[in-house]
């Protein structure tokens, strides 16, 4: 008794249902689960609850169901056991309890007509059906019937009944004729919701004796058709003619011509009428009218809107049809039919009910013994719907008692349930508009824990991304869940993981050390399981290098990068699309590895490109956009408005600016009257403006054009405008670059640039030139010539100045009067020769020339200046005449004196100087004879040292070829070089002038020598040469020399020195690296290359020199051979002189004279000190 009072205390406490409702088992929908737990019959399918069939073929009423074990199957019909055995034409599938009736063998549909009803049962509960309706449809022939011609007057209304034969379901009603054509429908003539055909005023054209109503029946797939109606509609006329012929002349006439009617209501009648509908259904309501002019229908809701999106309007707005109609729409629908003589309405009022529907449908429970639950059946309706619960097909009321169930109203509640308890619960909600019928089960379990999951599942995720590890379970009672890490880990806990109750293990940021071996444990009362699986944590796929915004022009290439980064073990794909579809099947895109290159883009190409790169984890993309760029398409529809004679508007549309914004607009014209074909130039506006105000000039027959102009260039030239000639005029303007010069003394010629065609303003182009002597009281004389550009004046003094004017005309008169210019007449030679000229004599190089100006009038035209011929008459050093090159220096203007650059030194010169007009130049002055003073010699013309001996060198040399004065002497400067490069003392000798060689004596051999030498004038030295040489070693050393170096022997030996010496050089590098020490500096001094180094006076060793004139070290190779000449233009020998293999020369008297071998040769360790040079000969002769 306790227990009921708390189980009655608590029934109105939604929480007490909720907490029911959650504490209920979820099974898995896992089928090998499904097959081994035992479970109440489930209804899976049904044949609907009103079931039509077609009375030919067999009846098949469905019934479907699940269950473990599986269900039989039982049937009631009109609500008692319907026995199929005793009926061998009804028959239940196998392992079903859907029912077949064979009709088409013999059997009859109306025998089998009532309601059914499937029950499947099994050892925990019973499912029931709906009751199902069957019915076999019907398709009855029309009553015959007399049908009567309708005739009727023009303009009067008309409806033809159908009244088609009731069938099941109702048929589906049209009009046609005798052809099978439909009859045409419009606002006057149309068909009702009924089927009748409602003709708003009838017309002439509507007499026809073949109106046939159609019905068709789709189950039976028949139509069956009323017999033809005649119509026939007389008009006035042959109305009025018809009763004069049966009336007498005493008879009253009183047929009325057609007349205009207001609107009447043909259907609904009255003005009120009322309709119901239920809940989700369509909703149609009809409103047809009669009347001439045939009217218009309105439809409006009194005080409300017309539902939006629901609402639409049928058979020429005579029918509102609203769909999935709710309470909501209830209310009062006025349909308005009016014409021009007024208006008539009628109300409908709608009253929306509705069958029962589910707010709360019970749901399946599944229980462990002892646990509380509830199903719960919440329905609404309109009226509202009764709830009856039944059990196992059974009104609960008279069901077996069960203690743990207790009914409150619509909710059933479990209390401690035991195995026993499992059923099958149907909710019935009910009203006068139908029914819902709801099997719910209560499945009372014991289970041991179960885990569903597969055993060592593998789950991979992304790194820093949340890791859901699976662990289905079920057992009954629900089982508890634990998670473990590792082998030998401890239950998982803290706010780095999440525990679904699903079993499943959240942790909501995965990084690498989550990757690991996870463990779960399911347990309950009846016992407990475990089971492994794996977590890896992957490197997130990552997009380093994106695709980047491209502005690209028409035709041009274009290339997207998409570089990634992967991790290792994951195969990344990836995917081009643009605008989020495919790339065009095209083969301008060519996709590569990391990039996608469009070839040829086109304006179809412009779009969003995007990179997808997936994984089997991940997926991640950028984009970047193609803005394809073009020069703009050309203008059109070009529009000359608002002509005047000087100005016009011209309005155009602008093209396609191609993604690049058009920044001005050019305006071209073509004159088809004086230059057809020829655009010109006419104005310039900014991309924003469409018109344009133009100036225009009278007789121009004017053509327009419009070009667009952006970023990357011009678009082609519009289509021309419409041409429009503009009206003759005077001349605006005159000539321009009026001119007058003479091309003869005796004349003058005028000139200008005559006026382009749409300059002339008119026909009969001419021009007026007149012209007089400046400074004289002359009358001007003037000439009119036709269009030309020059004219003539014979007769004329020699340059005097004119004033003269050229003036436009043309058939309708002047142009405004011109401005005056000045001209000459023709000039002629200069008569006067520039006098009192005097040179002044600067320095060697550079004099300078005076003259007096000649008197203007002398010149006889315009001035142009003084021309100034000069020559070299001699050389007054070498007394020589050559010949003679005239040099002109020009002055422009009335200067009186010039330079004279580039004279040669110590020569003697002629000048004279010329007057020069526009015609040429006039008289020569008188010669003026001038001389230049001394100046510093050229270099000698060659330096050349030849019979080197032990202690001697000759030198021979050239006089300069330019002495540039008298030369007084030569002077050399020598000093030697030892073998490291430097220089000894420098040693000076003045040599006469008229000396050409010298022996220099007292040198020490095999010693080299640096000479310098130049030559000197009374005003100073001159540019140098410089040259060296080696004077020779003992004669007979010499000659053994040459007599072993070209022996086998001595090649042979001097290849195992050079083999011992490698050797060596071998053992210093492997000893060195060792640790040992090597004086590798006294080594290197001591086998310096007697080769490539002079050799000092003292020691014998190698040093540095520099040139005496830029004091730069002598590079290797840059030594000249002693019998070598030396030219002034000459720089130091390159190594070409000395490449290697060259053998030694002797002269006549058996003097060395040969250059050093390229060949390098060590020298020995110790004895570098020697007097002697360090040569291959020395160390040769220490083997003799």
């Amino acid at each position: 008794m306790m227990k009921k009072k708390s189980i009655s205390a608590s029934k109105a406490s939604l929480v007490f249902f909720l907490c029911q409702m959650i504490s209920a088992l979820d099974v898995p929908l896992d089928s090998k689960l499904l097959e081994e737990l035992s479970q109440p019959p489930t209804i899976t399918q049904q044949s609907p609850k009103d079931y039509i069939v077609d009375p030919r073929e067999n009846i098949v009423i469905q019934c479907e169901a699940k269950g473990k074990p599986p269900p039989s199957f039982s049937w009631t019909r009109n609500g008692t056991h319907f026995d199929i055995d005793k009926d061998e034409l009804v028959t239940m599938k196998p392992n079903s309890g859907t029912l077949v009736i064979n009709i088409m063998n013999g059997g009859k549909a109306e025998a089998y007509e009532g309601v059914y009803q499937c029950t499947a049962r099994n050892e925990r509960g019973a499912a029931i059906s709906n009751n199902i309706v069957i019915r076999p449809s019907r398709s009855p022939l029309w009553t015959k019937e007399k049908l009567e011609p309708n005739q009727v007057r023009e303009g009067d209304s008309l409806v033809l009944h159908c009244r088609p034969p009731v069938g099941l379901p109702p048929p589906i009603i049209f009009w046609m004729d005798n052809a099978f054509q439909r009859l045409p429908q419009s606002e006057r003539v149309s068909q009702g919701l009924n089927g009748d055909l409602y003709f708003s005023n009838v017309q002439p054209e509507d007499t026809r004796e073949d109106y046939i109503c159609y019905a068709r029946f789709n189950h039976t797939q028949t139509i069956q058709q009323k017999q033809p109606i005649s119509v026939k509609v007389f008009s006035m006329d042959s109305l009025n003619d018809t009763i004069a012929a049966n009336l007498s002349d005493t008879d009253i006439y009183g047929a009325k011509p057609v007349t205009e009617r207001p609107p009447i209501l043909l259907t609904p009648t009255g003005t009120t009428s009322n309709k119901v509908e239920l809940r989700g259904n369509v909703l149609l309501l009809e409103c047809i009218a009669a009347g001439l002019p045939t009217p218009v229908i309105r439809w409006i809701k009194e005080g409300g809107e017309l539902p939006a999106n629901r609402t639409f309007f049928e058979n020429f707005k005579k029918t509102l049809k609203i769909v999935d109609v709710s309470e909501a729409d209830s209310g009062n629908y006025k349909c308005i039919a009016r014409n021009i003589l007024g208006s008539t309405h009628h109300v409908i009022s709608v009253t929306v009910k509705a069958a029962p529907y589910w707010i709360t449908a019970p749901r399946n429970l599944v229980l462990s013994p002892g646990e509380d639950g509830s199903l719960i059946c919440r329905a609404n309706g309109n009226p509202k719907p009764s709830i009856s619960w039944l059990s196992n097909g059974v009104p609960i009321a008279i069901a077996p008692e069960d203690p743990s169930r207790k009914v409150d109203g619509d909710t059933i509640i479990f209390s401690a349930v035991q195995e026993r308890s499992s059923a099958v619960y149907q909710c019935n909600a009910s009203n006068e508009y139908g029914y819902l019928l709801a099997n719910a089960f209560v499945n009372v379990l014991a289970e041991p824990p179960r885990i569903l999951t597969p055993a060592n599942k593998l789950y991979q995720v992304i790194l820093d991304s949340p890791a859901l590890i699976d662990c289905a379970y079920f057992g009954s009672p629900k089982p508890e869940i634990e998670w473990f890490k590792g082998v030998k880990g401890s239950i998982l806990r803290g706010n780095e993981y999440v525990f679904h109750d699903n079993g499943t293990l959240e942790i909501p940021v995965a990084q690498k050390d989550s990757s690991g071996t996870y463990t779960c444990v399911a347990r309950n009362e009846l016992g407990k399981i475990q089971n492994e699986v794996q977590l890896e944590v992957k490197d997130p796929t990552l997009i380093i290098k994106q695709p980047e915004y491209k502005v690209i022009q028409r035709y041009g290439h274009v290339s997207f990068e998409c570089i990634i980064k992967h991790d290792s073990t994951l195969i990344p794909t990836v995917i081009w699309l643009k605008d989020n579809d495919e790339l065009p099947d095209d083969e301008r895109f060519l996709v590569g590895k990391d990039n996608l290159t469009i070839m040829n883009v086109t304006d179809k190409d412009d779009g969003t490109y995007t990179c997808i790169v997936n994984t089997t984890l991940d997926s991640v993309s950028a984009s970047a956009v193609l803005t394809v760029v073009a020069r703009p398409n050309p203008p059109f529809d070009l529009e000359l408005t608002g002509q005047l004679e000087r100005s016009i508007e011209l309005s155009w549309i602008p093209g396609d600016e191609n993604n690049s914004p058009i920044t001005s607009f050019v305006i071209e014209y073509e004159d088809g009257l004086h230059e057809p074909g020829v655009w010109h130039y006419q104005t310039e506006v900014p991309g924003s403006q469409t018109t344009v105000q133009l100036k225009l000039s009278p007789y121009v027959n004017y053509s327009f054009r419009v070009i667009a102009v952006n970023e990357i260039g011009r678009s082609q030239p519009s289509e021309p405008s419409e041409q429009y000639l503009t009206k003759s005029a005077n001349p605006d303007e005159n000539p321009s670059n009026v001119q007058g010069i003479g091309s003869e003394p005796d004349n003058l010629v005028i000139t200008w640039e005559s006026l382009k065609g749409f300059q002339s303003n008119g026909p009969g182009l001419q021009y007026k030139v007149s012209w007089r002597q400046k400074d004289v009281d002359d009358e001007w004389t003037s000439v009119v010539v036709a269009n030309v550009s020059k004219y003539i004046v014979s007769g004329t003094p020699t340059f005097v100045p004119y004033e003269i004017k050229v003036q436009a005309l043309n058939d309708l008169g002047y142009a405004p009067e011109p401005s005056e210019v000045i001209g000459h007449s023709g000039e002629d030679l200069p008569m006067v020769a520039p006098g009192n000229v005097q040179v002044h004599v600067i320095n060697s190089t550079l004099a300078k020339v005076h003259w007096d100006p000649v008197p203007l009038k002398s010149v006889r035209g315009h001035l142009q200046g003084y021309k100034v011929y000069y020559w070299k008459v001699q050389s007054l050093s070498r007394r020589s005449k050559r010949h003679i090159e005239k040099k002109i220096l020009t002055f422009r203007g009335n200067k009186t004196f010039g330079m004279l650059p580039g004279l040669e030194p110590y020569s003697s010169y002629k000048l004279n100087v010329r007057v020069v007009n526009g015609k040429g130049e006039g008289p020569a002055s008188p010669d003026k004879v001038f001389k230049t003073p001394e100046g510093v010699p050229s270099s000698p013309s060659f330096l050349k040292i030849t019979n080197p001996t032990l202690d001697s060198l000759t030198l021979e040399w050239g006089s300069p070829t330019h002495p540039n004065g008298i030369l007084i002497s030569y002077i050399l400067k020598f000093q030697p070089i030892n073998n490291t490069h430097e220089l000894g003392p420098l040693v000076e000798i003045r040599i006469p002038a008229n000396e050409s060689s010298l022996i220099l004596k007292n040198l020490n051999y095999s010693t080299r020598y640096k000479f310098y030498f130049n030559a000197q004038t009374s005003v100073g030295s001159g540019s140098q040469i410089t040259e060296e040489a080696v004077t020779i070693m003992d004669e007979a050393m010499a000659s053994r020399q040459v007599d072993i170096a070209t022996q086998g022997w001595f090649i042979g030996l001097m290849c195992a020195v050079a083999l011992l010496i490698l050797i060596l050089l071998i053992v210093c590098f492997i000893r060195r690296n060792k640790g040992g020490k090597y004086p590798v500096k006294e080594k290197e001094d001591a086998h310096a290359d007697p080769e490539i180094q002079p050799m000092k006076e003292d020691d014998g060793t190698f040093g540095e020199y520099s040139d005496a004139e830029d004091h730069k070290p002598l590079k290797k190779g840059s030594r000249t051979p002693s019998d070598r000449t030396v030219k002034k233009e000459d720089s130091d020998d390159s190594l070409v002189d000395y490449g290697e293999g060259v053998n030694g020369q002797f002269n006549e008297d058996g003097s060395f004279i040969g250059q050093y071998s390229g060949k390098k040769e060590k020298e020995p360790a110790e004895g570098n000190e020697s007097s002697e040079a360090p040569s291959p000969v020395n160390a040769m002769n220490s083997f003799v």
